[in-house]
């Protein structure tokens, strides 16, 4: 079994070149501009990728997520 959907792919890109090119995660409301969906839609891949563990939030934190997946295995961000 892969370890993310094609989905998730871009979304751990996102965060991966969103991070590097402005020094801090994304907020939530950064991914859903890119990929031009729902609140809710983000909130529950984020959860995904969480419970997946290729990242991790703190709680109550804004812009604290982060990447356990080495850059290497991410997909190219389309």
């Amino acid at each position: 079994m892969p370890m993310y959907t094609e989905k998730q792919g871009q979304y751990l890109a996102f965060i991966y070149a969103y991070s590097k090119i402005n020094g801090r995660a994304p907020a939530e409301s950064d991914l859903q501009k890119f990929f031009r969906v729902t609140p809710t839609s983000v909130h529950r891949t984020i959860l995904e990728l969480e419970l997946r563990q290729l990242i991790t939030r703190e709680p109550g934190r804004a812009r604290s997520i982060t990447l356990k997946i080495e850059p290497q295995c991410l997909p190219i961000l389309r």
